[in-house]
Order: C-alpha cells, then structure tokens, then sequence
C-alpha cells in the first residue's frame, strides 16, 4: 500500500529537481568588456579586411611635385584615417606606380624620403611612434613591389609641423610625405 504522503512528495521532488536543472540551464548575463590594454591601437593593411572608399580622410601619401612629374603620377595626394597606418586601394595604386618609376622607370636608382605625420590631438610620443608606423607601411608595400629598402630612408616628425584645427585639415596633417633622397 502506497501513503499519500507519499505521493505528494514525488511530485514536489520531481518540480523541485526540474527547477534546479533550469536554473543551471540559463546562461549568465553577458559582462561588459574592460579595456586592459593601450587605448589607441595601430592598424595596418589586412589583405582580408575590406578597404573604405577614397575620400579626404582615408588614404595616405604626398608625393613630391618632382617625383610625381618624372613618374607621371597625377594626383599625388592621400591621406591616412584618423589613428590609423593602413593604406588603401588608392594608395596602393598609387604606390605601386612609384615603384615601378624607382625600380625600371626614370627615377631607376634613386633614393626616396619618406616621412610620416600626425594631426596634434595625440601625446608627442604617441605621434612620433604613429607617424614612424605610417612611413613604415608605406616602406613595406614598396619593398613588396621590389624597392630595395637600402634605397627608402623613413623617419617621423610625428604632429611637429601640423596646422590642422578642425577633421578637414587635421586630415590633411595623417600622411607619408616622400621626396627624392640624396643618391
């Protein structure tokens, strides 16, 4: 014979289990990221990261009136997305014409400055470090178009010649500047 307290305690363990199980079902609310690491970051060309289209404050070389003549490049003029050393498809077309112009063309054997800038909304340090990151980029896409890097001279002047005051000309401050070197 079966006691009805009995059976009145199966049900109620049973509910009480099933309540247990669910509770270790649920998943635990998302917590917010914390930022451990630098601020700001660098980023640099990633053949699978999609590129943005072209405008004043997204690409990243000056070439100089000089090489820009001798190499027939018009349009010389990019420059780099705030906080950021990638170039994109307009510079690399770009970038690549001047290396034919360095490697085969009229400028064959020359040398080539490149320096890289900042607009002055970062630290001193912070902007030299950037700029040498920018000239670097640009430094390593023309060695991967056959420009001897013993033929590339790249320094930073970081933000010290910037005149931006507003995203307009702090635009035009994000740049690799590249002139003739001294053969």
């Amino acid at each position: 014979m079966i006691r009805s307290s009995s059976l009145l305690a199966t049900p109620v363990l049973f509910f009480a289990a099933l309540g247990l199980l669910s509770a270790c079902a649920t998943k635990p609310e998302a917590k917010s990221p914390v930022a451990t690491g630098p601020a700001r970051t660098f980023t640099e060309q990633h053949p699978s990261v999609p590129q943005q289209e072209p405008n004043p404050t997204t690409t990243t070389v000056h070439i100089s009136d000089e090489i820009a003549r001798a190499c027939g490049i018009s349009d010389p003029d990019s420059y780099f997305a705030f906080d950021s050393a990638r170039l994109n498809t307009d510079d690399t077309r770009v970038l690549d014409q001047l290396a034919t112009c360095f490697e085969s063309g009229p400028l064959k054997g020359r040398k080539m400055n490149l320096v890289g800038r900042a607009d002055p909304r970062g630290t001193p340090e912070y902007n030299m470090t950037l700029g040498q990151h920018r000239a670097d980029a640009v430094v390593k896409r023309l060695a991967s178009k056959g420009v001897a890097k013993s033929m590339m001279e790249s320094t930073s002047r970081g933000a010290m010649d910037a005149v931006g005051t507003d995203e307009p000309s702090w635009a035009r401050d994000r740049r690799v500047d590249i002139s003739l070197g001294q053969s």
